[in-house]
């Protein structure tokens, strides 16, 4: 039984279609965040 839960939570957080997303996954939402996204201010390098 876990393991058919476990399934489903890696489905649903990684690899369903998702509507409110465009119709795609919401692991490639999040990269295309990531790609666009300008780095906080805490995480830049400061000299």
């Amino acid at each position: 039984m876990e393991v058919v839960v476990a399934e489903y939570v890696d489905w649903f957080n990684q690899r369903r279609l998702h509507g409110e997303l465009g119709h795609i996954t919401p692991a490639e939402h999040e990269a295309a965040h990531y790609l666009t996204a300008e780095p906080s201010a805490s995480l830049q390098k400061t000299s």
